[in-house]
């Protein structure tokens, strides 16, 4: 189906890190003709595959595999950048004849597929390079102050520590005239993509849960994390760079330092990781609005059940 003969359908797989959506929307996809597109904001990097969790050689060979590992570490990527990519993919994959499976736990990429983008303009790259430099100059906490002038509201949410946003929100609102709270309010309320959405969310038991995020953060140091992150860290980037502060990486870089055992720093990662599933499951549970809520792993055979009983009717439907 082209993009042109209307909405197409669509397929929204999410849930925690570590809950399996990426089992069951390949199990979906190669039953139902899909193609699966990344919707983590942290795959999308092509030197982090260990530690995203990347599918693998097994995955990628049974069904095609869309927006991953497709940018540099140097890029500071963007909800905006990933929806015109994801709107390139699914018109490629519907004039396939196919079913885009869009799979991941960035709950405000979700959001921008299903609901669509406030409209904020781009920021020259200069005008956001001055912003960072005079941040850099003063430090965070001057910087707040500064940001205060031009954007109250901003400078009261965010912390003195978070460079980039505060960077972002202070060259918004001088080069723009209006804060990001006044473009945010021009929200669009057309869907980012003209799609009909079935969305499925996973959320399993939290201890459960845990208990797989630290099993698979011992996998991945046994997979090669910590090279990873040296040949990352060899790069010389910025710390307030996406990449940068992915789970993992600002542990094993402790430890790289020598700043902490290597004990230490996995158990630090485990509980960041913790932390950002349940912040994860917070947002999904409030924020998002499944088709079919699934309180289990995606990777059970109850799950695929219901997943393919509900896709057989959605597609039916259409």
């Amino acid at each position: 189906m082209s993009e042109s003969a209307g909405p197409g359908p669509a397929m929204v797989v999410a849930g925690p890190t570590a809950s399996g959506k990426s089992h069951l929307a390949v199990a979906l996809a190669a039953r139902f003709g899909g193609e699966v597109i990344n919707a983590d904001s942290m795959q999308v990097y092509r030197d982090l595959h260990v530690l995203t969790a990347r599918p693998g050689a097994a995955e990628t060979a049974r069904v095609p595999h869309h927006l991953y590992g497709v940018a540099a570490s140097d890029e500071a990527g963007s909800a905006g950048r990933w929806l015109e990519m994801a709107r390139a993919v699914a018109a490629e994959v519907w004039g396939r004849g196919g079913l885009p499976v869009f799979c991941g736990g960035t709950g405000l990429y979700l959001k921008v597929l299903m609901e669509g983008i406030a409209p904020v303009p781009d920021v020259p790259a200069g005008a956001v390079a001055a912003a960072g430099d005079i941040y850099d100059d003063i430090g965070g906490a001057a910087f707040a102050d500064r940001l205060r002038a031009v954007d109250p509201e901003a400078a009261a949410r965010l912390n003195a520590g978070d460079r980039q946003r505060l960077v972002r929100a202070y060259s918004v609102a001088t080069e723009t005239g209006r804060t990001l709270a006044e473009w945010q309010a021009g929200q669009s309320t057309e869907p980012g993509l003209a799609a009909r959405f079935l969305t499925i969310r996973l959320m399993p038991d939290r201890a459960e849960l845990y208990a797989r995020i630290e099993a698979r953060l011992d996998a991945m140091v046994g997979a090669g994390a910590l090279d990873e992150v040296a040949a990352l860290a060899a790069q010389g980037l910025a710390a307030e760079l996406p990449v940068m502060k992915s789970l993992g990486v600002p542990e094993f870089l402790g430890h790289l330092a020598g700043d902490v055992s290597l004990d230490d720093a996995v158990a630090k990662a485990k509980q960041a990781t913790r932390n950002f599933a349940k912040r994860q499951s917070t947002w999904f549970r409030h924020q998002l609005r499944p088709d079919l809520a699934i309180d289990g792993f995606g990777d059970a055979a109850a799950a695929l059940d219901a997943a393919a009983a509900a896709t057989e009717a959605f597609l039916a439907a259409g």
